[in-house]
């Protein structure tokens, strides 16, 4: 698909100047400093060097108090707790971190996980059957509750407290629960409200450690996790998650919990000594490595079998535990796969073959045997392959329930919002949520959708976008750009990897084909001095024939290390490619 390139303004010229002396580096790193909003020499070194001390005080968090006094009374009084989270990964990161901490003084605790198909997501009437029967009479409940308005009412009738630990958007009103912990309620001035589930988990933690004068760095083994939630929950790297993320991939690369560890090594990207003793990656683990390589593992097992396996994987105090708990949810990946791909191919085969849905301004798709555990990944690559706000919906029980993405420009959540009355449940953020509804409401929420839709689009073009940080020469780049470049990561929504163009480079005669349709580029500047720059272009083979013509092109990538041979070395990373004929 085409992609129109925007080019951000450069940031303020006094300020990149005096970033660039003061720092003592390039000016087109000072200027993605000051894109960043960081426009002084004390801002650059808390980006460059986060600190742990720089986190807020947890109790500025509304209801802390409350939330910490109650957890604190069912300590003293021998209760019995459950902790009760989201099938995904921030939901089961977030119940294995708190389960591992509070288990620390109380043998009187268990964790639970509501299953995908017969229960949904969130609290459940079974869950809280679950508790009564069991006799726990506090639940801590984490990325899920904050609209469970009627479940906890259910859960107080039958002797059962909630603490509601989420970082979804409220309904109108909140659940009547012991403790209400969400930053985007909006009654709370917590400074930062981009947390990840189970980033207020930590929150909770840590307040409870500095209420009862537990050193902070007893809570530092819970970074990897937290920082798996992050990345695979996709929010904003900024802030408070900034912090987190930095060092929770610290610990990711030097000493991760024996259940990340395992999905790593099937993943391919880490190996131990024969004993199992010590641990060894391929290379220096990031952001995008959890995203694509530990977090649909750590999701699979939700989304094929139960969420409950992942919990297990993640709290396992032995690497050979993990691995074979790893080892079945690696099969559950492989099934998962091969699933999306089946329905990802057929949706689109719908789509195409629909005149008036390949017409319409959003993608509202329906499948009875469609896997309820795949539909977001289909929804994600829907948007991708025809960049709308897009929903896909199977039937699950009496229900059909839906997974919607979105794009640049479109709150889908308001969207759905404005359709609630056809809904039996819905939640979620601004570009990604999950509905469901009864099917005979199916055909007028697809057309009311799509009402909103055309009227939230008027006069955009539905064409992708590519921010382009700055217009780079080739001959900048060079292994110093590239180590200050480095010390921008982590990297995420809100601190991207820093995208550059270079105009009018050539083929230097060494650019192929190689692989399924990838170009190894080989290009120089004609107007520069200097030798030529290897780069890869995954899938864009197709530019091949203009390039071996001699025509002239703009580039736009990232720059990145390759390593072949125990060689390492700086290539482009090229994200799109345009021709000036």
């Amino acid at each position: 698909m085409e992609k129109r390139w925007i080019i951000k303004e450069r940031g303020d010229e006094q300020v990149v100047g005096q970033l660039s002396r003061e720092l003592n580096i390039d000016q087109h790193l000072a200027s993605l400093l000051a894109q960043r909003g960081v426009t002084t020499f004390a801002q650059a070194k808390s980006f460059f060097r986060p600190r742990l001390e720089d986190l807020h005080d947890p109790f500025l968090m509304k209801d802390m108090d409350k939330a910490i006094s109650r957890i604190e009374a069912a300590l003293t009084q021998g209760e019995k707790i459950l902790i009760y989270g989201d099938y995904d990964v921030d939901g089961t990161t977030a119940v294995s971190l708190a389960y591992l901490f509070f288990k620390k003084f109380t043998d009187k605790i268990e964790f639970y996980i509501p299953d995908r198909y017969n229960e949904g997501y969130g609290i459940s009437s079974k869950g809280i059957k679950f508790a009564a029967d069991e006799g726990f009479s506090l639940v801590i409940a984490l990325d899920c509750g904050i609209k469970a308005v009627e479940m906890v009412k259910q859960a107080k009738a039958n002797g059962v407290e909630f603490i509601i630990c989420d970082h979804h958007r409220p309904g109108a009103e909140l659940p009547d629960a012991s403790a209400v912990l969400d930053p985007k309620r909006p009654d709370c001035s917590y400074p930062y409200k981009e947390l990840s589930g189970c980033g207020i988990g930590f929150k909770l933690i840590q307040a409870y450690a500095q209420k009862n004068d537990i050193p902070f760095e007893e809570l530092k083994e819970y970074l990897d996790l937290v920082v798996v939630s992050i990345a695979a929950d996709i929010v904003d790297i900024t802030g408070e998650n900034r912090i987190l993320a930095y060092y929770g991939l610290k610990l990711v690369n030097i000493r991760p919990r024996p259940g990340i560890e395992a999905v790593l090594k099937y993943a391919n990207v880490s190996k131990k000594d024969e004993d199992d003793s010590n641990l060894f990656f391929n290379r220096e683990l990031t952001i995008t490595d959890l995203v694509f390589l530990v977090g649909p593992r750590i999701n699979a097992a939700g989304r094929i079998e139960s969420g409950r396996n992942s919990v297990e994987l993640l709290i396992a105090d032995n690497f050979k535990l993990a691995r074979e708990i790893g080892k079945q949810i690696d099969a559950y990946n492989t099934e998962r796969r091969a699933l999306d791909a089946l329905a990802t191919q057929q949706a689109i085969e719908m789509i195409s073959n629909d005149t008036t849905l390949k017409q319409a301004r959003s993608t509202v798709i329906f499948h009875p045997d469609w896997h309820k555990g795949v539909i977001g990944i289909v929804a994600s690559r829907l948007t991708e392959v025809f960049y709308r706000p897009t929903i896909v919906f199977t039937q699950a029980g009496e229900f059909v329930t839906g997974s919607a993405r979105s794009i640049k420009d479109f709150d889908i959540y308001d969207a759905i919002d404005s359709c609630s009355e056809l809904l039996e449940h819905f939640g979620g953020h601004k570009f990604a949520a999950g509905l469901s509804l009864r099917p005979e409401n199916l055909e007028a929420f697809q057309k009311k959708f799509e009402e909103i839709a055309t009227e939230k689009l008027e006069g955009i073009e539905l064409i992708p976008e590519i921010e382009i940080d700055a217009e780079l020469p080739l001959f900048s780049i060079h292994s110093r750009f590239f180590n200050i470049l480095k010390q921008f990561a982590p990297f995420g929504p809100g601190n991207l990897a820093p995208l550059f163009i270079t105009k009018g480079v050539v083929n230097a005669g060494g650019t192929r084909i190689v692989g399924k349709n990838h170009l190894k580029l080989c290009v120089v500047h004609p107007d520069v001095h200097g030798g030529p720059f290897s780069g890869i272009a995954f899938q864009q083979g197709d530019h091949m024939t203009l390039m071996e013509k001699g025509f002239p092109f703009d580039l736009c990538y990232n720059v990145e290390e390759n390593e072949w041979n125990g060689t390492v070395t700086l290539q482009l990373n090229v994200k799109d490619i345009k021709f000036g004929i």
